[in-house]
């Protein structure tokens, strides 16, 4: 069973077997996210919180300096952080730290303060293709778009279909056309795009998770993936597991190389690069989660109750 072939068995799995779901296209302004803004964000809002007048620091008057941005990537900076959970909405319209923030950029126990380690990027990438609320062009693509080689307006049009499918009005294809244009350049470099400070400073890029291919083709690269730390694999199985089959005990390799916002999917990894990880996982994982093949029916089993994700996170920086 090959990754293409699989797709339409699980289309309407995931988010989108809720009818009831709604898509977000918008929020980032344009701008992809960059080096130190989830940083900037959390300081600004844990800073905020500990005043006796707590302010919202993206909407206050002062907040273009405070970032030494415009207000637009001032806007973009707040949903980036929000996106990726680095900060959540709290009472009376401020924000609040929220859990990956204290984990990455607490001033006492914060793992990667200055994200200057590739876990921060392979967890950064999980969080906006692996959650669907707030970045439903980055699921959707990496979740449910079935073309591995692709232009940008197969994209669009595959969102808008799905847009035009669902009856939601407020995406617009010119909304659309700009946040496909915002996630590609979040993951890829052309050689022929103009230089700009866009291109230079795209976090997700250095996954190579997609390539350009030619003048106008994007593909997406499937495989082992051997920078992908083990920690951010198991907190992501752990996350798909909570999120789509709380209820189950085992789980089968076919759901998890393909299904929607499952580590498969998520990361690209084809079959063969899924099970070499998962022939380990006991191991790995500290018996969390256990491996079995038994007359070619191949499976993990969780065995642990109530998994801490961050003692799964703390493994992809223990070394570090």
């Amino acid at each position: 069973m090959d990754n293409l072939s699989s797709q339409a068995i699980f289309v309407y799995t995931g988010p989108l077997a809720d009818e009831a779901i709604k898509g977000r296209f918008t929020g980032h302004e344009t701008f992809p996210l960059r080096y130190l803004w989830l940083y900037k964000a959390y300081k600004e809002v844990a800073d905020a919180g500990k005043k006796k007048h707590r302010k919202n620091p993206f909407s206050d008057p002062d907040a273009i300096a405070t970032f030494g941005v415009g207000k637009n990537m001032v806007n973009s900076i707040r949903h980036w952080a929000l996106a990726c959970k680095i900060i959540k909405d709290g009472e009376d319209g401020l924000f609040e730290p929220d859990d990956i923030g204290e984990f990455l950029f607490d001033p006492e126990s914060g793992r990667d303060r200055f994200m200057e380690k590739e876990a921060t990027l392979w967890l950064i990438h999980w969080m906006v293709a692996g959650r669907w609320e707030r970045t439903s062009t980055w699921y959707y693509a990496f979740n449910y778009f079935s073309e591995r080689k692709f232009e940008r307006e197969d994209l669009v049009k595959s969102i808008r279909n799905l847009c035009t499918e669902r009856g939601w009005k407020g995406a617009s294809e010119t909304t659309i056309k700009r946040d496909v244009d915002c996630f590609l350049r979040s993951y890829v470099h052309r050689a022929d795009e103009k230089f700009s400070e866009d291109s230079i400073e795209s976090v997700l890029s250095e996954l190579e998770l997609i390539s350009a291919v030619g003048s106008h083709m994007y593909e997406f690269n499937y495989g082992p993936k051997p920078n992908l730390p083990e920690g951010i694999f198991l907190y992501s199985l752990n996350k798909f597991w909570n999120n789509q089959m709380p209820s189950q005990n085992s789980a089968s390799v076919e759901i998890l190389t393909y299904s929607p916002g499952s580590p498969g999917r998520v990361f690209k990894l084809d079959e063969q690069s899924l099970v070499e990880r998962l022939v380990g996982i006991g191991e790995n994982s500290g018996g969390c989660f256990q491996w079995t093949d038994t007359s070619g029916i191949r499976n993990v089993s969780r065995v642990k109750e109530n998994i801490e994700s961050t003692d799964l996170l703390d493994l992809a920086y223990a070394d570090n």
